[in-house]
């Protein structure tokens, strides 16, 4: 008798491009649950739902993969999500980057969802744009020119009070799409 053959873990290609954009209502509902999928089901920091009282007033913004040639089928799905909101009226936070697992090895998501994120806000008025990113992420908010103000623990886990450097994100020209595309090999 045969021996079962061994799971072969197959990783799928990933699509080249991506759109990271406002969320529509459609789309709103996806980014929120896949942010239950990260923050609830994959980090166990919220009991089955990570949703607040910042979601009402929060922008939601999101990535989608962008699929050339498929036919039908409406919107590619929502792979990457992150929230921002008005603190004060020129002080904006960003809260809630999540991106989906499968897709965190395209490597560029994160980085292009900070990116629409702060130069959003800065097109709004924002002056001063913060986050409270988790400890094991401040390396890449760093490569992005934040810095670290200070250590919190938030949900039982360490955190870092972070500032985003606003040289590095200037808002949108006037009636230039609050969009950022990103496009991974040739």
């Amino acid at each position: 008798m045969n021996a079962p053959l061994p799971a072969i873990a197959v990783r799928l290609p990933l699509p080249r491009h991506y759109r990271v954009e406002h969320a529509d209502a459609a789309a709103r509902v996806e980014a929120l649950a896949l942010r239950r999928a990260v923050f609830c089901t994959e980090q166990g920091l919220f009991d089955g739902s990570d949703e607040d009282a910042i979601d009402t007033d929060a922008l939601l913004l999101v990535a989608r993969p962008c699929l050339d040639g498929v036919d039908g089928g409406g919107p590619a799905p929502v792979v990457g999500t992150v929230r921002i909101h008005r603190l004060a009226p020129d002080v904006w936070q960003g809260s809630r980057l999540a991106v989906a697992a499968e897709y965190r090895r395209v490597g560029a998501l994160g980085g292009a969802l900070i990116q629409l994120a702060v130069r959003s806000a800065a097109t709004l008025g924002c002056t001063r744009f913060v986050a409270q990113v988790q400890a094991a992420n401040v390396p890449l908010f760093q490569r992005l020119h934040w810095c670290s103000t200070g250590e919190i623990a938030l949900h039982g886990r360490p955190h870092h009070l972070m500032e985003a450097d606003l040289a590095h994100y200037p808002p949108f020209a006037a009636g230039e799409a609050m969009r950022v595309d990103v496009k991974r090999g040739a």
